[in-house]
C-alpha cells in the first residue's frame, strides 16, 4: 500500500486559496518587472527565494531571463540557487546564455552557476550561447570552465549546434579550440 492521500503513494498538496495565488503572482511579477523595490522588503521578512511559477520558473530565473541585474543580484544575495532548473531543465544561466546578456551571465557564474551545467537533454550552456552566436557569453563560459567537447543526449558538440544553426562565427570559434 503506498498510502498517499491521491492513492498512488504522493502526498496531496494543499489548494491555495485565492488571496495567496494572488500574492504569488505579484511577487513572480515583480521578478519578472525586477522590482528590486518590491522584492527587497519581501525577502527580509522571509519571503522564499526559490519561489517558482506553474512552470517551475523561480524569481532568479525570472530576473535573469528579462535581464533585470539587481533584482538577481538581490535574490543571489537572499540564497536564491543559481542551479534550480525550471520544468524543462532550464537553468537562469541557460536563460541568460540563450538571451546573450553577458552581464547577468557573469553575475550567474559569479554567484555559483555551474559554466558547465547540463539540462536533461544535455544542453549546456555554451550550447545556447553557439547557437545564438553570443560570442561574448560563449568566451566568458569558456574562460570559467565551460567543456567544448560536452555533448547532448543526441551526440552533439556547441559546435555542430552552431553549424545546425548557422551561426558561423560561433562555430569557427569553436574548431579553433
Amino acid at each position: 500500500m503506498n498510502g498517499g492521500a491521491d492513492g498512488e503513494g504522493t502526498p496531496a498538496r494543499p489548494e491555495l486559496d485565492a488571496d495567496t495565488l494572488a500574492f504569488a503572482h505579484r511577487v513572480l511579477d515583480f521578478a519578472r518587472r525586477g522590482d528590486v523595490a518590491e522584492l527587497a522588503p519581501l525577502l527580509a521578512q522571509g519571503l522564499p527565494p526559490n519561489l517558482r511559477n506553474h512552470k517551475g520558473d523561480s524569481l532568479l530565473m525570472l530576473a535573469s531571463y528579462h535581464g533585470h541585474a539587481a533584482a538577481a543580484r538581490l535574490l543571489l544575495q537572499h540564497g536564491a540557487d543559481p542551479e534550480l532548473r525550471n520544468d524543462q531543465g532550464q537553468s537562469p544561466l541557460d536563460g541568460a546564455a540563450y538571451k546573450g546578456d553577458t552581464p547577468i551571465v557573469q553575475l550567474l557564474l559569479d554567484g555559483g552557476a555551474n559554466p558547465a551545467g547540463a539540462s536533461m537533454d544535455g544542453r549546456t550552456p555554451l550550447m545556447f550561447a553557439a547557437m545564438f552566436n553570443r560570442l561574448d557569453v560563449m568566451e566568458l563560459l569558456l574562460a570559467r570552465g565551460a567543456d567544448p567537447a560536452a555533448r547532448d543526449g543526441q551526440g552533439l558538440t556547441a559546435r555542430d549546434m552552431a553549424l545546425r544553426m548557422g551561426a558561423s562565427e560561433a562555430a569557427s570559434r569553436l574548431e579553433a579550440l
